[in-house]
């Protein structure tokens, strides 16, 4: 037997700002509301199905297939006794649109207790509802589980909703309650959005008779006349009293609402997702404070996009209120993944709403659940930032820290999750933001969001945590010290979203000079010369202040000198008319701290703070001008420069005296060599220069020669080698300056290897 029922909900979504509701189109993030989020900009059709369930013979399972269903896209099963568990599993299987294929099989929820909004006439039993996208199909199954002679609750149906307005193409616009103030009459609450369901159904639903759900009676819906325990701790008629009976038309006697101490998120309203009123025409109930939040979780997918989150929340209205039989939604605020938030039961976001979301504690708090299954998954930085922003506003109207403990009283018998035991009407104390399974047995609202609580509360209470300086652009690092020689860019980060973050500030050696918008990463500062203490300050909506780490950054405008001007010497080493072989000589310095010193022609190289001397060469003829600068940490630089044109000069070019023979090959400079084994036979070259090299070819016969400089003897050199080398600089003499010298080589005459062989000179000017 089917029951249908169609409900036509209106949205009352605007453009402009009007009776203190702001609409937002296309706005992202955890502080707005996205784009193509939710709700149509049409009129939104919900309907919602009812299905018995074939039960076994033995009573032990139950199940139901339809291979062709109106369209829908969420499901969850019922029975008729609220008190009644399913001890063995649920599970569902369903046929996409427009594919056609089957999903696989679907774990339901059944932690849920039907009793948490008790004392209502048709109040049933139910498993969580579950989104499970746009379907045509269905297959449904339950089982007792291993212990069957409890058998299967009576009643057992399939009810599936089609929240209307799923997966529309058009972008989306969201009526936002956005402000901190009161509307122009304070007493009143906000009235109800328009979505009285027209008379007549025009366009599409004209085509499809609306059947009311009087005419074909639900199976196993009917009203327990027994009392039943409600959660406010007392056993009579409903309505409960934690369900108390619905109160008169809110009039002037009802108080403004209280102010925060934190600042009131975007809150899409009920008219933003075209919640239907007609489901339910009763009048809210109040409560006198919210001394804590519960935090859910519901929908059990994740796979859901945020443009469905307001088909979620219609669904979930239909399903609370066709499927559950409660008054109304049972959460007072809805987040989806996105970050967005939604009002939830009506009453008005910013009053003390009873709810029914935490079997035994809905009094004095309030629920948020976050659309998805955080079991395994954790939940979005943007869910989670919603929720903490959703706690802090809430919490903040009665004076909780949401840091803070709150004493509850149980409203029924129970446990939770922990295998904590309640009594009815006993006291017990919880944290000001607890998980669903602080207060009832359940896994809601899962193992990792349930981890991420002590998150939460941090971001709702602050001080920010996790502030850092990441970076000081314009200055260089040392070890832990910055140096700049003009201003500075601090750049920093925090692992408290930017949403509770009333303003950074940064100060240099204690004081603030610059404060910036809490969305800020950066703020620019200049010093004065000398070593600076720099640190960023954030302010917490709270007023709870943190300091980051220090920094310190040195100030230096002054230029780094070259304490050694560089200069040029030639050097040992193998000989070509391309490549003479020279040292580079320098020294640079810093009267704070030199960062290196970089050589910028004829070729680029850097050396460190401490290298004064590096082995270059040049080409033979060609005047060589070497250009260096030093630079200091802060970035202030001095440059100076050397030039020096190497000369080989022939052994041909050298005066001689005793006997030389002239030796041959491609080996040799300029293709000849001149040896003599005579002993006191010599060679003469004189020269202008500052620098001068003797070059020869070296040999395992190789014998000894005495080098005299300007007439003095300089050096006894043995030119024996084991490997035979070619143009060998053997010996080098530089001078302060350019000036004539003279350079004389005489045969030692070595007995036994007597003979030397010369290749030139060469000479630096």
């Amino acid at each position: 037997m089917r029951v249908k029922r169609r409900i036509w909900a209106t949205a009352a979504v605007a453009t402009t700002a009007v009776a203190g509701v702001l609409v937002f189109q296309g706005v992202t993030g955890t502080s707005d509301v996205p784009d193509g989020a939710g709700a149509t900009s049409g009129p939104a059709r919900t309907e919602v199905h009812h299905d018995a369930l074939k039960v076994s013979d033995d009573g032990s399972t139950a199940s139901l297939r339809r291979d062709s269903t109106e369209p829908f896209s969420m499901l969850g099963v019922t029975w008729t006794d609220p008190s009644a568990r399913v001890k063995g599993t649920v599970e569902a299987r369903t046929r996409s649109l427009p594919g056609g294929d089957w999903s696989a099989w679907l774990p339901i929820d059944t932690e849920v207790d039907g009793r948490t909004e008790a004392g209502r006439p048709g109040v049933r039993g139910t498993t969580e509802p579950r989104w499970v996208g746009l379907s045509d199909g269905v297959e449904v199954r339950v089982s007792a589980g291993k212990d069957t002679s409890a058998g299967l609750p009576a009643g057992l149906r399939l009810d599936t909703v089609d929240p209307g307005g799923v997966t529309g193409a058009a972008p989306i616009a969201y009526a936002v309650d956005a402000t901190d103030e009161p509307s122009a009459d304070p007493t009143e609450v906000p009235s109800e959005p328009a979505g009285t369901p027209p008379a007549e159904p025009t366009g599409p639903a004209d085509a499809e008779t609306t059947e009311p759900a009087t005419e074909e009676p639900d199976p196993g819906a009917s009203v327990d006349p027994t009392p039943s325990t409600d959660p406010g701790g007392t056993t009579s008629p409903s309505p409960s009293a934690e369900s108390p009976s619905p109160t008169a038309e809110p009039t002037a006697t009802l108080p403004p609402p209280l102010p925060s101490t934190a600042p009131k998120p975007p809150i899409v309203t009920r008219a933003g997702w075209n919640a239907d009123e007609s489901l339910n025409d009763e009048s809210p109930d109040y409560m006198d404070t919210v001394k804590a939040v519960f935090v859910h979780h519901t929908a059990q997918t994740n796979a859901y996009s945020c443009a469905d989150s307001a088909a979620i929340v219609r669904g979930l209205h239909a399903y609370h209120v066709q499927s559950n039989g409660w008054k109304d939604l049972g959460y007072n605020f809805v987040v989806d993944k996105c970050g967005t938030v939604f009002e939830g039961r009506k009453g008005g976001v910013d009053r003390a709403v009873l709810g029914a979301h935490t079997y035994g504690f809905n009094r004095e708090t309030a629920g948020i659940a976050v659309i998805g299954l955080y079991t395994d998954a954790s939940a979005a930085t943007a869910a989670t930032t919603a929720v903490a922003r959703i706690a802090a506003w809430k919490l903040g109207q009665y004076g909780v820290s949401p840091s803070g403990t709150a004493t509850l009283t149980a409203g029924a018998a129970g446990d939770n999750y922990a295998g904590k035991k309640f009594t009815a009407g006993t006291a017990y104390s919880f944290s000001a933001v607890s998980g669903h399974r602080d207060g009832f047995n359940t896994q809601c609202p899962g193992t990792r969001l349930y981890g991420q609580l002590p998150t939460i509360r941090g971001y709702a209470a602050g001080p920010v945590a996790g502030l850092t300086v990441t970076s000081v652009t314009g200055a260089a690092l040392s070890g832990s010290t910055y140096y700049t020689k003009a201003d500075i860019t601090v750049g920093w980060s925090a692992t408290t979203p930017a949403a509770f973050v009333t303003k950074f500030e940064l100060l240099v050696d204690g004081k603030s000079v610059a404060s910036t918008a809490g969305s800020a990463s950066s703020a620019k500062a200049t010093l004065g010369v000398g070593s600076h203490t720099v640190q960023v300050r954030a302010t917490h909506q709270s007023g709870k202040t943190s300091l980051s780490a220090a920094a310190t950054v040195v100030a230096d405008r002054t230029a780094p000198v070259f304490s050694t001007k560089p200069s040029l010497s030639l050097r040992t080493g193998t000989v070509g008319t391309t490549a003479v072989p020279l040292t580079l000589r320098w020294k640079g310095a810093d009267a704070v701290r030199l960062r290196d010193v970089r050589l910028t022609s004829p070729v680029a190289r850097t050396y460190g703070p401490t290298t004064t001397s590096a082995s270059h060469t040049a080409k033979s003829g060609v005047a060589t001008s070497w250009k260096m600068t030093a630079y200091d940490l802060a970035g202030n630089s001095a440059a100076a420069s050397v030039a020096g044109t190497p000369v080989i000069l022939q052994e041909s070019s050298a005066k001689r005296s005793g006997t030389w023979t002239t030796k041959s090959s491609s080996s040799y400079l300029g293709g000849r060599s001149y040896s003599s084994g005579t002993k006191n036979a010599s060679l003469t070259w004189t020269f202008t220069g500052r620098s001068v090299a003797w070059v020869v070819s070296r040999a395992s016969t190789s014998g000894q020669a005495y080098v005299y400089v300007d007439g003095v003897k300089a050096a006894t050199l043995d030119l024996k080698s084991s490997t035979t080398a070619y143009r060998q600089a053997v010996w080098t003499k530089s001078w302060p300056a350019s000036a004539k010298h003279t350079v004389k080589i005489v045969v030692a005459g070595t007995k036994g290897r007597p003979t030397l062989t010369t290749d030139g000179l060469v000479h630096l000017r």
